[in-house]
């Protein structure tokens, strides 16, 4: 299957990609989060299209809206080794509550581990490697042979997301944006509406989580990814970047 996807997606010309794009954003403007979902998943992109997720402070809505289109859908969560441990136990405990029958966790490789990251202590020297080494490079491998993939983020949570498409172009793949104009209140009035467990660590002061050792509280008033990074210039991780290779966004996903 994964061969096939590869070829398919090869063989589909990159302006071709551009035009669809644009047809279906203009196609699905005003439209729920479930019909992009059932058009992805079903429709257009079935069998050939996986959801990412960091199973973070934000991401149970999106799982259970995937898990009501179709239960099987390929769930990829990369396991950077750094992360919570209440992060790792909330994904298996989401995953049974949802139904989700799918959900892989996609890990860094021991060769580039021991090259760059022997000692595990990466993260207070470099960042920007660390971040490459164990997350972009992981959920690279883990979407060869999708032709599209979906993600969490929304226009609320950065000034660079303002525009975010529910359809965009990204190295050949298209990456697709359900929950584009939902706000923060919307996601937790959806997921208490649904009686979704929340993230444990949300109660305990972090509001946006990535990995442990660069993750902190945030305080009151501040804003949700203060603690993403504290003191250093970086913001993302660099997950969602564009065909160019510029860093733009990484996190919601």
């Amino acid at each position: 299957m994964e061969l096939a996807n590869l070829t398919q997606t090869a063989a589909v010309p990159a302006r071709s990609l551009d035009e669809e794009v644009a047809a279906l954003n203009a196609r699905f403007e005003g439209a729920t989060a479930v019909e992009i979902l059932r058009f992805a998943i079903r429709e257009r992109f079935a069998g050939e299209i996986a959801m990412v997720s960091s199973f973070g402070a934000d991401s149970a809505v999106l799982l259970m809206l995937a898990a009501q289109v179709d239960p099987e859908i390929p769930v990829v969560m990369v396991d950077t080794g750094k992360l919570f441990p209440e992060t790792l136990r909330y994904r298996d405990a989401l995953a049974e509550k949802l139904g989700l029958k799918n959900v892989r966790s996609q890990k860094p490789e021991t060769a580039d581990l021991a090259k760059v990251d022997p000692a595990g202590m990466l993260w207070m020297s470099d960042t920007d490697t660390c971040c490459h080494v164990r997350k972009v490079l992981p959920l690279e491998e883990a979407l060869t042979g999708y032709s599209a993939w979906i993600s969490g983020r929304k226009r609320f949570q950065s000034s660079t997301r303002a525009a975010l498409p529910h359809f965009e172009l990204e190295d050949g793949r298209i990456k697709v944006n359900p929950l584009v104009d939902w706000t923060a209140a919307d996601i937790l009035a959806e997921a208490q509406k649904n009686e979704l467990p929340p993230h444990p660590l949300v109660a305990q002061g972090y509001p946006s989580i990535g990995c442990l050792p660069c993750t902190s509280k945030v305080a009151p008033g501040e804003d949700p990814r203060a603690g993403r990074w504290r003191g250093a210039s970086k913001t993302e991780c660099g997950i969602h970047l564009a065909s160019h290779g510029r860093e733009v966004d990484g996190s919601g996903i």
